[in-house]
């Protein structure tokens, strides 16, 4: 599968649900770290873990962030967690979420 990554600048690009097979195009591309948006289990059985694909995350050397966020309820504590991680992850990130909203949003509210 190719992902459609966004790419919101050079240290942040963001995309849809990703797959443990979509990790080592991840890596290729050059992404240094990962972070989750998703809920375990937001799309049911068929949604890899956030504890799965940290795991192949760290096969590829990559780090990995999981902030879950409720879709349409951005908490504070959501934003000073993506904040956090941000500033600390190896560059660049690669955010995700099911569309990718959540991930492109979480770090526009992070950067003002």
């Amino acid at each position: 599968m190719t992902l459609i990554i966004n790419q919101l600048n050079k240290d942040f690009s963001f995309t849809s649900q990703i797959h443990m097979d979509d990790i080592g195009e991840i890596a290729g591309l050059g992404f240094k770290t990962i972070i989750n948006n998703r809920p375990d289990f937001e799309g049911g059985s068929e949604q890899p873990t956030s504890t799965e694909i940290e795991a192949f995350a760290k096969i590829y050397g990559i780090s990995y962030a999981y902030i879950p966020v409720i879709p349409n309820q951005i908490t504070p504590e959501n934003i000073a967690k993506f904040k956090q991680a941000f500033d600390d992850a190896p560059k660049p990130i690669l955010g995700f979420c099911r569309t990718g909203n959540r991930a492109s949003t979480l770090f526009h509210l992070a950067s003002t």
